[in-house]
């Protein structure tokens, strides 16, 4: 599981029908079938899965290194590894993560920041840079918060 030591299970409950006024804070496995209004966060000092089944809901920040959503969210959501969005997935905020699944039908209101890992300077192949198109811009985005780029290939034949 990308990064995680070992199989991680749940190991506590918020059941359906109850509320929880936050902040949550909790280890190891969290499951999240009635409704949290306020912050969740996982420990910081060890591997965490979060799961929010299609019956939960969250009011406010989450964050865990294994995120599973299949119910709403309305806040900013950080996964450390890995987001799962389930197809009844609804999320109201931006999304960070360093890998992403996301099944037909999840929605996101949000900015998608993926966490990028610095790359190894090793002497490998390395992803042409991005830069800003500034010669040719096109007059269309003359008034646009656009910035538009372009990759340049700097690798010779």
């Amino acid at each position: 599981m990308l990064g995680l030591k070992k199989q991680l299970s749940v190991k506590s409950i918020i059941g359906p029908g109850m509320q929880v006024n936050g902040p949550v804070t909790f280890q190891d496995g969290l499951q999240i079938d009635g409704t949290v209004l306020g912050e969740v966060r996982a420990a910081a000092d060890q591997p965490s899965l979060l799961v929010i089944t299609e019956t939960g809901t969250v009011h406010g920040a989450i964050s865990a290194d294994h995120v599973v959503i299949g119910g709403a969210v309305n806040g900013p959501v950080r996964a450390g590894e890995l987001l799962e969005l389930q197809a009844k997935a609804r999320v109201e905020g931006d999304v960070q993560y360093k890998a992403l699944e996301m099944q037909q039908g999840a929605i996101i209101a949000g900015q998608l920041r993926p966490q990028l890992t610095p790359r190894a300077t090793g002497g490998g192949p390395t992803e042409p840079a991005l830069e800003p198109l500034s010669v040719l811009q096109d007059p269309a985005f003359a008034d646009s918060d656009l910035t538009p780029f372009v990759k340049r290939d700097t690798r010779l034949f």
